[in-house]
């Protein structure tokens, strides 16, 4: 394992964190009428999601399954069941209410779902931190 794979994941991190901070920010607003809720939620998953998402991209990292659709996928929906389950609890403890909780996190499901999927397409396409892409075949 190279040490610019180190790199790619931090990058990636950060990047899809931006992307994702953005969207529990404008949901949450929107669900509670209330954009300082929305904002308080918006960051407070930042490290959260960091640290989370980082070990998702090591162990993902580790999984000897070809570069592909189906990869990303399953990458997909793997990332969205560990993000939504952190966005209910911080939602729920900063609102106090769990009922807000859940409504933000399934609007969620379906929002981050598509966002991190095309997230995914997007990094693939980018070579940054890998010495020698692994799968050589392209993406249909």
């Amino acid at each position: 394992m190279s040490d610019t794979s180190y790199k790619r994941h931090i990058a990636k991190t950060i990047t899809w964190r931006v992307v994702g901070t953005i969207d529990t920010i404008l949901i949450s607003w929107f669900i509670t009428g209330n954009p300082l809720t929305g904002l308080k939620i918006g960051f407070s998953e930042v490290v959260t999601k960091m640290l989370l998402y980082y070990l998702h991209e090591r162990l993902w990292f580790r999984v000897s399954m070809p570069e592909s659709q189906k990869r990303h996928l399953l990458k997909t929906v793997s990332w969205r069941m560990i993000g939504t389950m952190d966005t209910v609890v911080l939602s729920w403890i900063i609102s106090g209410n769990p009922l807000t909780g859940v409504k933000i996190g399934l609007v969620e499901v379906l929002s981050k779902m598509i966002l991190y999927y095309l997230h995914e397409r997007a990094w693939y396409k980018i070579n940054f931190g890998l010495g020698i892409r692994r799968g050589k075949k392209e993406l249909q």
